[in-house]
């Protein structure tokens, strides 16, 4: 299936390559070099793209193109998701995926590799799985291996890949046994000038750290399941259980993987946290401009919002800005013509506000469209759907184990346009 992989970076040099079944020349990139200089941004490359001879899927992560070749046509969601297994089991192994992390760590991310495809197929895509199969590096047994000249290869097969639950290993014992599970909701959004919702959805994830004794049998039921739209499992889930009781039931994996991921698209179902109220003006006759800003909270169910940054992209013929935040700390960078305010934490008492002048080029025409607003938040303990946890039971063990669920909203790409 999948023949080759590049790993290239931000400035478009090949730092790393895998070969698996036949060895693809670097030559094959170029097609991808050409699509990166026609996108206006890096996340804007195609993600798949046709060559004479091959097919090309990349997906960016962490300033990191990760580029698969691959010679028959196989569904490209396919190849797409290894990749994205690919980029998590380089964090979980090394804590962060960078260029230079796996530079410094240029064997084991080989020896994963090996082990992630055989012959170019998925074999071992489970952390826990692969962790017991390569153990992770660390300074000790670096600094064995380069004495003895041994490799962080396990001696036995992992015993979770001889069972009918390949995903979790046998004979896990805890003294303390916990299963918390994190419902984190990122939501894109546009709002018009007049303040009116365009688009707005919801990308939500659930991520669970199960640390419990033997082989624990868990659901997990909602409030209401019927806000899940779009729904993608971890292997571990029962999926008839789901469609016929919208019931999550699953012997879970040890340690931390993600439960399952959602999208909530219905317009009426998104609520916006936050709003914006502007007054960007730029006259025609004068070389100054008024600005001012204020963001206050909307449908936030009592919850503060916290982590509050506003970026704007002013026009180029903005030459300087002279502001006073009431709250927070801002920047505006003359040469990008970019300005950063880190509001922090909204006080629903005196909302933050940012007021001043705009000094603008002589001679240049008002801009043809005024900045968008660029937004970034975080609202812990609320997920913004109205989706919640009922219940989480266990079966198949006798101990009682310690449970916890927390919630948090996020915004991804949330912009108000002025």
């Amino acid at each position: 299936m999948i023949h080759s992989l590049f790993l290239i970076n931000a400035s478009g040099d090949i730092f790393l390559e895998k070969h698996w079944k036949s060895v693809v020349s670097q030559s094959v990139c170029d097609y991808f070099f050409e699509a990166q200089e026609r996108a206006s941004e890096a996340e804007n490359v195609p993600p798949v793209i046709s060559t004479p001879h091959h097919f090309l899927l990349s997906v960016y992560r962490h300033k990191i193109f990760f580029v698969a070749v691959i010679q028959t046509e196989v569904p490209p969601l396919f190849v797409i998701e290894f990749l994205h297994r690919v980029v998590d089991t380089f964090q979980d192994y090394f804590g962060v995926c960078s260029e230079v992390m796996i530079k410094d760590n240029v064997v084991v991310v080989y020896e994963v590799l090996e082990e992630m495809l055989d012959n170019g197929f998925p074999l071992a895509t489970e952390s826990n799985i692969l962790k017991e199969l390569i153990k992770p590096p660390t300074i000790l047994r670096t600094v064995v291996n380069t004495i003895t000249g041994s490799t962080n290869v396990g001696d036995q097969l992992p015993t979770g890949q001889l069972s009918v639950v390949p995903w979790r290993r046998t004979g896990v014992k805890y003294t303390n046994n916990e299963a918390y599970f994190d419902v984190v909701e990122e939501i894109d959004a546009i709002i018009d000038k007049s303040g009116s919702t365009i688009t707005a959805e919801i990308q939500g994830v659930i991520d669970a750290c199960v640390k419990l004794t033997g082989m624990p049998d868990l659901t997990l039921s909602f409030m209401n399941p019927r806000l899940l739209d779009d729904v993608s499992f971890h292997p571990c889930v029962r999926f008839k259980r789901w469609e016929s009781e919208r019931i999550l039931s699953f012997i879970p994996p040890d340690g931390n993987f993600r439960l399952l991921s959602y999208h909530v698209s219905a317009q009426n179902l998104v609520a916006i946290p936050v709003y914006v109220k502007h007054n960007i003006n730029f006259r025609d006759s004068s070389s100054l401009g008024r600005f001012e800003i204020t963001v206050g909270p909307k449908q936030t169910m009592g919850k503060t919002i916290e982590g509050v940054m506003v970026t704007i992209q002013m026009p180029k013929g903005v030459l300087n800005m002279s502001l006073t935040p009431s709250q927070g700390t801002h920047i505006f960078d003359p040469v990008t013509k970019l300005l950063t305010w880190d509001v922090g934490k909204i006080n629903s008492q005196k909302l933050p506000s940012l007021k001043g002048s705009m000094n603008l080029q002589a001679g240049t025409s008002k801009p043809d469209e005024n900045p968008t607003i660029n937004l970034q938040f975080k609202i812990q303990q609320l997920a913004i759907s109205g989706l919640k946890v009922n219940r989480l039971d266990m079966y198949g063990e006798k101990y009682k184990p310690f449970k916890g669920i927390k919630y948090m909203t996020k915004a991804g790409k949330f912009q108000v346009r002025t």
